[in-house]
């Protein structure tokens, strides 16, 4: 019987190697949106990587004889580490075919390479980025996931389960809302958001693209103000955050990017933008040279969805009804462009103040994802 032997990344063959073993895991799943290979490749170069400016990892491949078997990738984000006193080993890039020995093989690797630098617990799975398709598909398997978030085979769960780890902070939540429908939930929310305007302590407006830095510097300070409270918060580093909406610069409508502010402060940040794994389903990864000629075509075509991947409001504006509002503006705007739906992700159930008005809004839970910690 051949044994399952792990070994680091060493040369570029093998990373490609490591790069590509998706492909193999998910060949014929209609639900997977398979990753950006120049992105990829970016995000695991400790040269052009913004995670190894504050951090550093290794990518391991697990063989089979000469048949690789599976991934992993272990990293220590000292910034975060030291930021809140912890000594956390970041697992990500699991990819696995469905084999305890091989799932513990590659969990053994990254926990030893922890080990040896002193960490005591593995957490993850993070793919060296804490926004980008995180977490273990726990259920939802009727449709693709939404632009950042992930899919997984149902046979990961319990891999990861048997090797001892247990779910970490509230699951991660990704709801839908129908938007062609005048439902009673919509109805509500005009209501409410028509008396919110009249009252006039808030107002809403769109991105101001022409200010671009100014943009970021708020939303990084809605971003770690706004989610401070959740448990394992980690907070949103600006190089990190100017990477993820730099990419969404070129084809967000400023109409839909929108803030909540009183005459004092912004309060709130509400962006939909379209749901781009409705293109980059069909395009492979980028792969091939022709994948880029399928780009340039299906990038101009409608998409049918939108996804809003934060809805923050400050703490202290949690009652005023600035969700609302934001809601019921982006229902507004978007009236008359051709979006059937809208997708919510990802929020966290120990965020009491996103599900519930998400569920206000007669949206449905279609995703949960979990992140997992295990003792090394």
């Amino acid at each position: 019987m051949t044994s399952i032997i792990v070994r680091s990344v060493r040369t570029r063959s093998e990373r490609n190697i490591f790069l590509l073993f998706p492909w193999r895991i998910y060949r014929g799943d209609p639900l997977w949106v398979p990753p950006l290979l120049p992105e990829r490749k970016k995000r695991i170069d400790p040269k052009g990587g913004t995670f190894f400016q504050r951090g550093e990892a290794e990518l391991f491949i697990a063989w089979k004889g000469r048949e690789p078997v599976g991934t992993i990738c272990a990293a220590e984000d000292r910034a975060v580490n030291t930021q809140r006193g912890l000594s956390d080993c970041m697992f990500g890039f699991f990819e696995c075919v469905n084999d305890k020995e091989t799932a513990w093989a590659l969990f053994d690797a990254a926990a030893g390479w922890g080990r040896a630098r002193g960490l005591t617990t593995l957490y993850g799975p993070f793919h060296l980025d804490y926004e980008d398709s995180y977490g273990i598909l726990i259920e939802g398997r009727d449709r693709p996931p939404a632009l950042l978030c992930g899919h997984t085979p149902a046979y990961y769960q319990p891999l990861v389960e048997s090797y001892g780890f247990s779910g970490t902070r509230g699951d991660n939540l990704a709801y839908a809302s129908d938007l062609r429908l005048d439902s009673p939930e919509w109805q509500r929310v005009a209501r409410l958001g028509e008396r919110l305007r009249k009252q006039g302590h808030l107002k809403v407006r769109g991105a101001r693209l022409d200010r671009w830095d100014a943009e970021v510097d708020t939303i990084l300070t809605l971003l770690n103000r706004a989610t401070a409270h959740l448990v394992d918060f980690i907070p949103w580093q600006r190089a990190a955050l100017d990477e993820m909406l730099a990419s969404f610069r070129s084809i967000a409508d400023p109409e839909l990017i929108l803030f909540a502010e009183t005459d004092k402060e912004t309060v709130g940040w509400f962006p939909a933008i379209p749901n781009l794994n409705e293109v980059f389903q069909r395009v492979d990864g980028l792969r091939h040279p022709w994948d880029y000629l399928k780009l340039a075509w299906y990038i101009r075509r409608p998409v049918k969805s939108l996804t809003i991947k934060s809805v923050l409001v400050l703490p202290e504006y949690w009652n005023t009804g600035a969700g609302v509002l934001l809601m019921d503006e982006m229902r507004r705007r978007v009236a008359g462009k051709g979006y059937e739906w809208v997708d919510l992700s990802l929020t966290s159930a120990d965020n009491p103040a996103t599900p519930y008005l998400a569920e206000r809004l007669g949206a449905t839970l279609y995703k949960r994802y979990r992140v997992y910690r295990r003792p090394i």
